[in-house]
């Protein structure tokens, strides 16, 4: 048996060093950076519109809901203007938030043709109650968690609030958000028709 000391230092045994403190700085950043960035990924995914379903455009003008003041609300008759869908709920700051920039596009762009519509996920006494305290000029519906459903269909497949669908006056989405609907938002989809 060779002694390694008497070994070439090319063949000798050399044992693992660990690695310098910078090696193993860049190493977890390295790291870190890599978990960042597919969390940004999932985040980002989680956050956009997905696919519609097929037939949700049309099943959605065939939707009929109630008015928080107990009359029938029927999509059909928002047909052949440009219509604002908004999803939201009382317990969702974001979506209370945006409400009252949402009601001022539908005061500034009614007479233009533009039509808002704010289906309620929530429970109907919790929402009168919000009206009560902060009217609304535009129609809201109490979509109740069948909202949510009507919201995946139309590619909001997490379920989260505030979602917003932009439909053209023939009835074909436009333009789905989700999240927080911003002036930019806005400005952009009174061009749309």
């Amino acid at each position: 048996m060779t002694n390694p000391a008497e070994l070439p230092e090319s063949q000798a045994a050399v044992a693992p060093s660990a690695p310098s403190p910078a090696r193993r700085r860049l190493l977890y950043a390295g790291v870190a950076g890599a978990a960042a960035l597919g969390g940004a990924g999932l985040a980002w995914w989680k956050f956009q519109p997905h696919t519609m379903e097929a037939g949700a455009e049309q099943a959605l003008w065939g939707m009929e809901f109630d008015q928080p003041d107990g009359g029938a609300l029927a999509l059909k008759s928002f047909a052949g203007k440009p219509l604002l869908l908004n999803f939201w709920a009382t317990w969702c700051p974001p979506c209370v938030e945006e409400l009252p920039m949402l009601n001022a596009f539908y005061r500034e762009h009614a007479a233009k043709g533009w039509q808002v519509l704010g289906l309620a996920i929530d429970q109907p006494s919790a929402v009168r109650k919000f009206l009560a305290r902060i009217p609304l000029e535009f129609p809201v519906g109490l979509a109740g968690l069948g909202g949510t459903d009507l919201g995946r269909s139309l590619g909001n497949l997490t379920g989260g609030l505030p979602f917003t669908v932009v439909l053209g006056a023939e009835g074909r989405v436009l333009h789905r958000k989700m999240g927080q609907v911003t002036p930019q938002d806005l400005a952009l989809w009174s061009a749309l028709r």
